[in-house]
C-alpha cells in the first residue's frame, strides 16, 4: 500500500508536511492517536517506533485494548449507476453483492 508504513506490527500512513518541511507518520486502527515526524525514513522508523512504544505504555496503565476493533459491516454510498454495475459484475460472477465486494477488496488490498 503506498504511503503506508509498518512498526512492529502497527500500521501507519506517512505525509509529508510542507508547512515545516518534515514526513509526518500517523498510527491506524489505534483506540486513540499516535503520531510522529521526521525528515527520512529511517527517522520516521525510529520516531515512529518510539511513539509507539510510548502509546502502547500508555494504553497498558489505563486498561486500554490499544488496537481498535471493527464489526466487519461496512456503510457505503455510490452513485446509482455504479451499484447498477457492481450487481451486474457480481451477477456475471454468480455472487452476491456483498461477496463480490468483499473478494475484489480482498484481491485489492491484501
Amino acid at each position: 500500500m503506498r504511503n503506508t508504513m509498518e512498526i512492529d506490527g502497527y500500521k501507519a500512513v506517512i505525509q509529508f508536511d510542507p508547512d515545516i518541511d518534515m514526513f509526518r507518520g500517523e498510527f491506524i486502527g489505534l483506540n486513540g492517536g499516535a503520531d510522529f515526524y521526521a525528515r527520512d525514513v529511517a527517522g520516521l522508523k525510529e520516531e515512529g517506533a518510539a511513539s509507539l512504544m510510548v502509546f502502547l505504555e500508555m494504553c497498558e496503565e489505563d486498561g486500554v485494548e490499544p488496537r481498535r476493533s471493527y464489526s466487519g459491516k461496512l456503510h457505503l454510498r455510490i452513485s446509482p449507476e455504479l451499484h447498477a454495475t457492481a450487481v451486474a459484475a457480481a451477477a456475471a460472477e454468480g455472487k452476491s453483492l456483498n461477496q463480490w465486494i468483499a473478494g475484489t477488496l480482498g484481491a485489492t488490498l491484501l
